[in-house]
């Protein structure tokens, strides 16, 4: 394997930032290919330095970066690598951000508030991507902040697959965890052979971060498996309160199937004392060893990604990713 793969006349290269080795090793794999080498490092002010160690002039670049904690820092180096590229001559730059920065950010919810995911598009585009690709974005209107083609990655059949390889599907119920899942929530559904829905009444300060109440079960429940799915987990307090809602409900037994694992204490906590059978994630986001616990089962998303790059470098269909279903 090389730093850059090529195919007649085209040059593939895969740039990765320092926030989660492990995913860019995976994704390299699958790809056939070895990630290019790169020297990144910290001033002692915080300042980021990157260069890349073979030239890239006319290549087709994917620049792959988690946003784990501290965020920020990491939004900030995948920025300095696509500048450095395009600086470098790529042909095209493909922005690749499983977990995509601020997406709970994408309306005002009142005055003088900011829309950073519209800003997070527009630092992608001003730095010198071309394209954006990302997995299963808090919200689909994201898609049209970015000024270019956006690839929206599902991990519904990764995550739907796994979950029905350990239960009964006539004794499940799909469960969204507020009203405004219930659409992927019936994509869950008919993964699952045409499972019932639920979805669980919640309220929420806008004022107040990371905090909503659960209240109560709309749908059949009793003596049922729940499948309780969210795009992410951060501090884990809403559903930890979903998980009690149901139990207090009569479910028999709830998994929770999330595909961005943020894990902010005291997520891992609340998550391993929910009551929840089992906790199903991907690994968009590193998850250290001190936030994994006896029931956290985390499934790879690399394949969905190397397929999608693969497919984005063929100029193939990654709408055909979806099984015919576009995205």
């Amino acid at each position: 394997m090389t730093g850059i793969k090529v195919q007649g006349e085209k040059r593939m290269v895969l740039i990765a930032g320092r926030a989660h080795h492990e995913l860019a090793e995976q994704v390299a794999e699958e790809l056939g290919i070895e990630l290019l080498p790169a020297s990144a490092y910290d001033f002692a002010n915080g300042e980021i330095y990157v260069r890349f160690e073979e030239s890239i002039r006319g290549c087709d670049v994917f620049v792959l970066q988690a946003h784990p904690f501290p965020l920020n820092k990491w939004l900030m180096e995948q920025l300095i690598m696509i500048d450095s590229a395009k600086r470098a001559s790529a042909k095209r730059i493909t922005v690749v951000s499983p977990f995509y920065p601020y997406a709970r950010q994408d309306k005002k919810h009142r005055g003088r508030e900011p829309i950073s995911a519209r800003l997070v598009s527009d630092l992608y585009r001003t730095a010198g991507a071309d394209r954006l690709m990302s997995v299963d974005l808090h919200t689909a209107q994201i898609q049209g902040f970015f000024d270019g083609p956006v690839d929206h990655l599902m991990a519904i059949p990764l995550l739907a697959d796994y979950v029905r390889s350990r239960v009964d599907v006539n004794e499940v119920t799909v469960v969204s965890p507020d009203t405004g899942r219930v659409r992927v929530a019936e994509q869950w559904a008919e993964r699952l052979g045409g499972a019932p829905l639920a979805f669980v009444h919640k309220s929420r300060d806008i004022s107040v971060p990371n905090q909503a109440v659960s209240k109560q079960v709309v749908g059949q429940i009793e003596g049922r498996t729940c499948v309780l799915i969210d795009d992410m987990i951060d501090t884990g307090g809403t559903i930890a309160g979903a998980v009690n809602v149901l139990k207090q409900g009569g479910a028999r037994d709830v998994i929770i199937a999330a595909t961005h694992a943020v894990f902010s204490d005291p997520a891992a906590r609340r998550l391993a004392e929910s009551g929840a059978r089992e906790v199903v994630v991907t690994n968009t986001l590193p998850i250290p060893p001190e936030k994994r616990f006896a029931n956290l089962t985390v499934l790879s998303i690399a394949p969905l990604l190397a397929r999608a790059i693969h497919e984005v470098f063929d100029d193939g269909s990654v709408t055909s990713l979806f099984d015919g279903v576009a995205h």
